[in-house]
């Protein structure tokens, strides 16, 4: 059974699980948050910070998979996205307010390791639009 929480509500040590030894791990879903080039203009304990505040806020969701911590999302106002926002290429042809806090992006997707490819991206993403809303 998948169940899908708001981040907030849940406590940090599940979505600590979820990062535990992998890639993303790393970066802590701060791609598109530090302006500049991230492993020179971040470290990891900045960035690890950023990312369980980021949680604490509701600013993602956790998966669950028979009561196990799963996946997670990055999900949350487009605005708070300060390097996404100076990206030439999503904006190119457009010309909406960058800044409508209205308008939400879905920047990262993590999987644990042992519920991969069992479509687990696919329901995360799917409430990102009920979150969003």
């Amino acid at each position: 059974m998948i169940r899908i929480v708001p981040s907030g509500e849940v406590p940090w040590e599940d979505v600590e699980a979820i990062f535990d030894g992998s890639e993303p791990g790393k970066c802590r879903c701060q791609r598109y948050k530090v302006k500049g080039w991230m492993w020179r203009d971040s470290t990891f304990d900045e960035r690890y910070a950023a990312h369980e505040s980021q949680a604490a806020r509701g600013s993602g969701l956790v998966a669950y998979v028979d009561g196990e911590p799963a996946g997670w999302v990055a999900v949350e106002p487009r605005c708070d996205y300060a390097k996404l926002l100076d990206l030439p290429v999503p904006w190119k042809g457009r010309s909406e307010d960058k800044d409508d806090d209205g308008v939400w992006a879905v920047t990262c997707f993590v999987v644990r390791k042992g519920f991969r490819r069992q479509g687990l991206t696919y329901e995360l993403a799917a409430a990102t639009v009920e979150h969003a809303r």
